[in-house]
């Protein structure tokens, strides 16, 4: 029988949150159709998500334990779970792919929350959502974007430490570098070795592997490998969202082969100076932009136009919030986020440097290990 990640208590605690939120918020009930909120809640979690067949709901009531409507191949899954209201029908079907289900299980809810805005989706046929609100004439379909993603945003111990173990064993890797990547390698031989040792050290997977390598710099931070050989004077940069019990770390790690330019180690100390910054200031109170600033302004107000300097980490690579200038969430104790400064190089080239940590009551807690001061040479 499968193992749970947690015991009933973390769900039952994430529950109550929740039913107290929603209780301020005058909500009858949430609905969830998709992976991260499922397992959030349920504990259930499965590599059948890369399927996208067969739609998945969840219902959190305002009272009671939550209710899963889902297709019968994942019946048996579920049952291993807290849950035990579990609603299932036959799928792939013709016309009612678990539509009257749903529909039973929030008939005489006035009010029914929703995740709508940004970093959220929809993983259901629309044509469906469209007829689930027309059997539902009396039901107001509201926007809960903000209420669940406040919850998300602060982990439990139970959770940290899950990330933290995932942390170290991809801070283990990274350091065996000099082990694995040398001048000549391919970069896709660079990748394909990285991802075996990350698993050899007791990854679960490594569902998110991207970097690249040029001279001086790489010109993006989200590149599939090529067959391109690692060259004397390259920087190669590699960024992982290993997992372990369906949690990510993310976070990167640049080295130079041979040799590095005088802008290459010039760029890295700004990172890394830029980086150290925001651990230092992080605490609870000041907000995302807040910190967004700092790094920015540590690096002369140059970076790339990746956009954002940093985000949530947890159940998903990314989560809410964005350390952005128009991100005014406030940090709390308990956020586990990625410092991520990054600066556009000369010849179209660029760097990134990136941290996990945790805010606490107090310095933030760093979750990988401490990148070197100066660009490592190989």
């Amino acid at each position: 029988m499968t193992t749970p990640d947690f015991p009933p208590r973390e769900y039952e605690r994430r529950l109550d949150l929740t039913q107290r939120a929603m209780r301020e918020h005058r909500l009858d009930a949430l609905l969830f159709t998709t992976e991260a909120e499922l397992r959030y809640f349920t504990g259930f979690r499965t590599l059948f998500w890369q399927s996208p067949t067969r739609p998945w709901f969840l219902v959190l009531p305002a009272e009671g334990k939550p209710i899963a409507v889902i297709p019968t191949i994942g019946e048996n899954l579920m049952a291993t779970t807290w849950i035990d209201d579990i609603r299932t029908f036959s799928s792939p079907h013709a016309d009612d792919d678990g539509l009257s289900l749903l529909t039973s299980a929030l008939h005489g809810r006035a009010r029914v929350g929703m995740p709508m805005g940004r970093e959220t989706s929809l993983r259901m046929p629309l044509n469906d959502f469209t007829r689930l609100r027309d059997a539902l004439p009396e039901t107001e379909f509201c926007d809960a974007t903000e209420l669940v993603q406040a919850l998300r945003m602060v982990k439990s111990e139970l959770e940290i430490e899950v990330i933290y173990e995932i942390c170290a064993i991809a801070s283990e890797a990274f350091e065996n570098a000099p082990n694995l990547f040398r001048e000549g390698q391919s970069l896709k031989d660079t990748f394909r070795a990285f991802r075996i040792d990350l698993l050899q050290r007791g990854a679960d997977d490594v569902p998110y592997l991207v970097g690249g390598a040029g001279p001086g710099g790489y010109g993006d931070v989200i590149s599939p490998p090529s067959d391109k050989p690692l060259e004397a004077g390259d920087v190669l940069m590699l960024d992982t969202g290993a997992t372990l019990n369906g949690y990510f770390c993310d976070f990167d790690r640049n080295f130079a082969i041979g040799h590095a330019s005088s802008e290459a180690r010039d760029a890295y100390a700004r990172l890394h100076d830029a980086t150290e910054a925001a651990i230092e200031a992080a605490r609870p109170g000041m907000t995302c932009a807040d910190l967004f600033k700092l790094m920015n302004d540590r690096i002369g107000g140059t970076g790339s136009n990746v956009g954002r300097l940093g985000h949530g980490l947890g159940m998903q690579l990314t989560e809410a919030p964005s350390l952005i200038d128009f991100d005014e969430t406030i940090l709390q104790e308990g956020m586990v986020i990625t410092l991520e400064p990054s600066m556009d190089l000369s010849e179209g080239k660029m760097m990134v440097h990136e941290e996990n940590i945790v805010i606490r009551d107090g310095p933030a807690q760093l979750l990988s290990r401490r990148a070197a001061p100066e660009l490592p040479i190989l």
